[in-house]
């Protein structure tokens, strides 16, 4: 059916419906994350052994004459094959990577049903043509985004959405389009395969004498419906690409998964970056897509005799740099390895907008936070997480309040405040250098401090501060600043007095 331009404009708007097929999806499922295998026969088995049967295979292993429902014995008379089993984890995200592609260019996709191991989806891509341009042209921007995510695909596209569906599997060399009205003269060479027949009609076509779809095209319809009913309506209609067809888009939830299982346990952490690096590409390919970047990643190592081992990287900035998120959880896991051997990986990543820090025209230039992150990573690896990243003052007036948390650099350069002509440095004493002495009953009067004997000779205080009262951890100072002497040397500091421990201590110097 025709759709017309908005507010009733007189231009018609042809309807184009293009079909995705992804051919051998358990097996590209499964190959997009293992480059290593590209160039490799591998074949992926369903089931439980020893009744594992071929459910699906690679270019390279169907040259050899694997086939379809061979058997795990079978397949040792091929060399050189590798053997995969089936993931259903790695499907559905490959799945998922497939959908966010294809809502790239259309927000109407509807997954269709299929019998064999292909993933099919068709996408209205109506009144797009000012976007994407011309038919053909669009079809090719398509075809690279999926190759971008490591899947071959076939596309095929025609305003009549089953006679797309027909022709993708068909459409090995190329993108192909065909235009309105043509549908009947492309379909008419295919075979009755191409329509996703059930075994019974499969069957009966084929005592017809029927083999194309031209053919059963060319029957007539009233005779058609005596014998098969609605259903032979249906696929004569499909035959000659007059079939409607109500599409029901399919909204695809945005989510940064990916999965990796293995036959064996892996114990190397080389073998394992190895096997995070595809991960990571996916994960980046898919966030760039959407004009995100990755603002965490998060690790879940399943291991070997149960159990998991998870770990999560924060860069102080969304990065999309693979090396700089290779290289975090690289130092991480040095710092925090598994228990036991790798039986999987499980990555999940939260986007993040791609940062932007505004800078002052006459401020000083701010370390790179690609490079910062690593300099923190391999600085916590040596002295510690709870030790590295900057300090935060807590709400409290105790002294030494704060606690370590994560680096983050600002979105703002902080105003610099002017300083006074006069100001005083305070140099504090960490730890706390505990005083011995006498006092009148409120301040010391001599004390010892670097093997010398110092007279107070003035004292101003006290100033007091308490807290946490209500808890175990209740505190009380008394803070004196006291100018003291010892022979001709001045001291000029600060005392305070641990009113609950009956301690005194020398807290800071003024220079």
């Amino acid at each position: 059916m025709d759709k017309r331009g908005p507010m009733g404009a007189g231009e018609v708007i042809e309807p184009l419906y293009v079909c995705v097929y992804v051919p051998e999806f358990p097996a590209q499922a499964l190959l997009r994350l293992r480059p290593d295998l590209e160039r490799v026969p591998v074949v992926v088995l369903a089931g439980d052994a020893p009744l594992e049967q071929v459910c699906s295979m690679n270019a390279q292993a169907l040259k050899l004459g694997v086939a379809q429902g061979m058997t795990r014995a079978e397949l040792d008379a091929f060399p050189d094959l590798s053997v995969l089993r089936r993931s259903q984890p790695e499907e559905r995200n490959a799945r998922a990577a497939l959908l966010e592609a294809a809502g790239l260019f259309t927000p109407r996709i509807e997954v269709q049903p299929t019998a064999s191991s292909a993933f099919v989806m068709v996408l209205d891509m109506t009144g797009t043509t000012r976007i994407f341009g011309p038919a053909l042209q669009a079809l090719n921007n398509i075809l690279r985004a999926m190759a971008a995510l490591r899947f071959h695909a076939q596309l095929a596209g025609s305003a009549n959405l089953p006679t797309s569906i027909s022709i993708a599997p068909a459409a090995r060399k190329a993108p192909v389009f065909i235009p309105a009205g043509q549908e009947r003269e492309h379909l008419r060479k295919l075979p009755l395969a191409a329509l996703n027949l059930t075994p019974t009609q499969a069957d009966t076509l084929a005592l017809w004498g029927l083999h194309t779809l031209g053919e059963l095209a060319d029957l007539p319809e009233v005779e058609l419906v005596v014998r098969l009913g609605q259903a032979g309506k249906r696929l004569r209609l499909m035959a000659r690409g007059e079939h409607p067809h109500l599409m029901v888009p399919e909204e695809a939830v945005f989510t940064l998964e990916e999965f990796v299982a293995f036959d064996a346990p892996v114990e190397m952490l080389d073998s394992l970056l190895f096997v995070l690096g595809p991960m990571l590409d996916q994960l980046l390919t898919r966030a760039q897509n959407r004009s995100y970047a990755l603002a965490s990643v998060t690790i879940k190592l399943g291991l070997d005799g149960g159990g998991e081992h998870e770990r999560t990287i924060k860069p102080a900035l969304p990065v999309l740099q693979r090396e700089v998120l290779l290289k975090l959880l690289h130092l991480d896991l040095q710092a925090h390895p598994p228990s036991a051997g790798i039986l999987s990986i499980f990555v999940h990543a939260e986007p993040g907008d791609r940062s932007k820090v505004q800078l002052g025209l006459f401020a000083p230039q701010t370390p790179e936070p690609m490079r910062l992150d690593v300099t923190l990573a391999r600085i916590a690896a040596l002295v510690g997480e709870d030790r590295v990243g900057r300090a935060r003052l807590l709400d409290t007036h105790r002294p030494d309040s704060f606690v370590m948390e994560r680096f983050a650099v600002p979105n703002t350069v902080p105003k610099k405040d002017i300083p006074s002509t006069h100001s005083v440095a305070l140099r504090r004493c960490r730890p706390p250098l505990e005083l011995h002495g006498q006092h009148d009953g409120r301040c010391l009067t001599t004390f010892f401090a670097h093997g010398k004997r110092y007279t107070v000779q003035e004292a101003y205080g006290p100033w007091r501060k308490s807290g946490d009262w209500w808890s175990s951890e209740v505190w009380s100072f008394e803070e004196w600043d006291v100018r003291a002497t010892a022979q001709a040397d001045t001291l000029l500091c600060l005392i305070s007095h641990d009113r609950l421990r009956k301690r005194w201590q020398l807290e800071a110097l003024y220079d």
